[in-house]
């Protein structure tokens, strides 16, 4: 019985002089490079996501600030992520974040961040009723 050892990694001289490192298709299957490939790019989603959520937490927080409202939470949840082209035509992942703000304390009002890669595109707080004015004159 003949016993075969693994063939080794090749260093293969090219026409300009440089080295070449060649694998055995055999030591890494077509499978397993496929499935390597699809977890990086799920941890690269999940990365990207997370900086972009970050990023409307930021602008929710600030424009809650800026009307003298309360955002409620502290977070936002994700309401949708579809690809999408920016000015210069570049594709980009573009998602939606829903949050909740109060305006009394005692209330919830949704509001909302779409995203384009990392930057705002649209930051909606809703309509808000008018305050009542109660004239003592």
């Amino acid at each position: 019985m003949v016993t075969r050892r693994p063939v080794p990694v090749r260093a293969i001289v090219t026409a300009a002089g440089g080295f070449l490192l060649t694998w055995r298709l055999a030591m890494f299957p077509l499978a397993e490079l496929l499935l390597l490939a699809f977890f990086l790019a799920l941890a690269w989603l999940w990365w990207d996501s997370m900086q972009a959520r970050e990023a409307a937490v930021v602008a929710a927080r600030t424009a809650c600030e800026a009307e003298g409202l309360q955002f409620l939470d502290d977070t936002v949840g994700i309401a949708g992520l579809r690809p999408a082209r920016n000015a210069n035509g570049r594709l980009l992942l573009q998602r939606a974040y829903d949050f909740e703000f109060s305006d009394t304390g005692d209330n919830r009002m949704k509001g909302s961040v779409v995203m384009l890669g990392r930057r705002v595109i649209l930051l909606n707080i809703g309509r808000r009723p008018p305050a009542t004015v109660i004239r003592l004159h």
